[in-house]
Formats: C-alpha cells, structure tokens, sequence
C-alpha cells in the first residue's frame, strides 16, 4: 500500500500534470514524458522540485513529441484518403485512386454541413422560373372543369424545391457509402391568368430513399459510383385528375474532371387496374411508361463557373420520350441565372402524354456540380 506521502506526492503531479495539459502544444508532456515525472516523483531527492524533475524528463523524451505528431498525421492523412468523417456519411466517388471530379467535389462539401442543423442540403436543382412557356398548354385533362380550360395561359410560373438529408453517419457495406432520403417538389403556377383566380396547375411530389457508394473502378482516369433507390411520384389529385407511379431504379455516376454523366434505369412497380374509370384505387395511368420511358440519361459539364447540362428519357418501343437542356450561369452572390429548354412527353405527370416544347427563364438557388 503507498504511503500517505507518496499518494500525496503523486496527486500533486496529476495535478501539474492536468495543469500542463492545457498550455501550448509546445509545453505539453507525451505519454511517456508523463510516466517519467511520475516515476521521478515517487523516488527523487526531497530537496528536488517539480519544475527540476519536469525539465529532466521533457529532455529525456524530447524526440518523442515530434514522432507522436508524425503519426498523428500519418493516420489523418490516411483518413482523408480513404474514410469519411465522422461529420458527414460521404466522402466522394474518388476513393484512393484518383482525383476529385465535380460529383466528388459537391459530395466533399455537403458533408461539411450536412448535419448542420440550420443547413438543409439540396439534392436535385433549386430553382424558380417566373416565366416558362409552352408552344401549347395541355387543355384536355381540365376538359371537366367549367371555364378552367379556354383560361388556361400558355406563359405560366414554375419552381422546384429538393432536399436530402443522410440516414446513416457511418460507413455501412463499403467506404464511403451512405443511406439517403429525400423530397423533390414541382410546381407549375398560372399566375398570368387573370379569369381563373391564379390558380397552381400542377403540382408533382416526389420522396426517394436511396443508397449510394463509390466504385473501385476509374476508366479514363475518372471515377465511379452507383445508387440504388425507390421512389414514389404523384400530383396529389383525385378522380380523373389523379397521376402517380412508383419505380425502383439504379443510378449509374461517372465523372472526369469538370465532367459528369449519369444512366438511371429503372422498373415501374406495377399497380391493379381500375374496375371503371373513376374508382380510387388502381392504376392512374397504366401507360406512363410508353411515354416517359425506362431509363434516364444525362450529363453536366462545370466552365469557368457556369454550368450546361441535359437530361433525356426514351423509349424504344414506342419511340417517344422527352430531352432537357439547361444553362446556369452566376448572378449575384448564390443567385443563379438558369435558362431552360424542354421537348417530348412527361415535363410534369399530368403532362406524362402531351407533347410539347417548353423555354423557361429565371433563378437557380443551388448549383448541379
């Protein structure tokens, strides 16, 4: 058992000890240093002081520091190379291989904020196009509706709201990889039709939950990545008004440099069929996929802070599908100009079979790349 002097002794050196653990890393003891004072302590001469026995062991383990950061940046710098934070779920598509690519890049910086509880993290683009026209506004759904359809304006306003947020904060099956849901809202706003009150033509609701991990696979010197999710979409309406569809689909992601592609397939989860027309149950639109499609393909290219992107659906049996281009370019601060262009079938879901070509003008809030 220690005598009452030496567990006094050796309080008084935690104490210093804890004391010195505060002060610049310059002063601080190492492990080792630490062990040394306390040995030092218990069997040094009474005449000698803390201060002494201190600077004797610092000097014995002075190369001891310089090693112990040497290893501490070892392991950070490993860390970076190879695992995410533990502040966000995904570190890029680039792995161990190669550099960043523009997915990587954006991927890199939303894990800075993700779980920021005042950051809400976008997914697909933000945006808000107060003048959009149409060579033809699609009347025949709205056929029902007493004075709705001869009023409907072909210039309309149009605005897009999409988050994300991670479900895991953790590596799950590979490095890198993580769980994600999110929320996409469209909406298509008759605000220049005065004999119709202004009403909202359409509105598309669009939740997902997907998982998304980075590929040990660099052809052309770029990287890859995958996802695999299910998503619901529909306009929230009733009776004949009513449009939905659920798919499960993959996610296929490239990038090299300032440029990304990506191929989404996908499978529409069937539905029963309706025993009449308006019965609430069973499938809105059996069709949609002759018109919208079973895969998307599409791409982003990132200049001098501008960036030009498209995205197109197809279908090879029916041979109808649809094509979008787009333009972001910087306004002022995070304000984006966006200008777009849109043909085919499918621009909203009460649209899904309507053709018609689409230019709209306005504000990106959030970048793709």
């Amino acid at each position: 058992m220690l005598s009452t002097w030496t567990t006094l002794n050796i309080t008084i050196a935690l104490l210093i000890l804890s004391f010195y653990s505060t002060t610049s890393s310059a002063q601080k003891l190492t492990v080792a240093a630490q062990k040394c004072l306390l040995e030092r302590i218990e069997t040094a001469d009474s005449s000698a002081t803390i201060e002494q026995l201190r600077k004797h062991c610092l000097d014995e383990h002075a190369g001891d520091s310089d090693q112990e950061k040497n290893r501490q940046d070892d392991k950070i710098g490993q860390k970076s190379l190879s695992t995410p934070k533990h502040d966000g779920p995904y570190e890029g598509l680039s792995g161990k291989a190669n550099r960043d690519g523009v997915i990587s890049a954006r991927m890199k910086q939303e894990k800075q904020t993700e779980l920021n509880p005042y950051v809400i993290t976008p997914h697909r683009l933000n945006y808000v196009l107060p003048v959009q026209s149409t060579n033809r506004i699609n009347t025949e759904p709205f056929a029902s509706l007493e004075g709705y359809e001869e009023n409907l304006d072909d210039v309309e306003a149009k605005f897009q709201l999409s988050v994300k947020i991670p479900l895991t904060a953790e590596d799950l099956y590979v490095e890198g990889d993580a769980l994600y849901f999110a929320f996409t809202l469209e909406a298509w706003w008759q605000v220049y039709s005065d004999n119709i009150s202004k009403p909202f033509r359409e509105t598309n609701y669009r939740p997902e939950i997907f998982y998304l991990m980075p590929l040990d696979w660099h052809p052309y010197g770029g990287n890859t990545g995958v996802s695999f999710g299910i998503e619901h979409q529909s306009n929230g309406r009733d009776q004949l008004l009513s449009r939905s569809w659920n798919r499960i689909y993959a996610n296929f992601l490239y990038e090299v440099d300032n440029a990304a592609f990506h191929f989404q397939p996908w499978w529409r989860i069937p539905e029963d069929e309706k025993e009449f027309p308006l019965d609430s149950d069973g499938d809105d639109n059996p069709d949609i996929t002759d018109f919208m499609g079973h895969f998307e393909l599409g791409g982003a290219y990132k200049w001098n802070n501008c960036e030009l992107f498209f995205n197109s659906r197809q279908n090879f049996a029916t041979h109808k599908g649809a094509i979008e281009l787009g333009f972001t370019f910087p306004l002022w601060r995070k304000v984006r100009g966006y200008a777009t262009v849109f043909d085919g079938y499918g621009e909203s879901l009460i649209d899904y079979n309507y053709r018609q070509t689409r230019i709209g003008l306005g504000f990106a809030l959030t970048n793709i790349l």
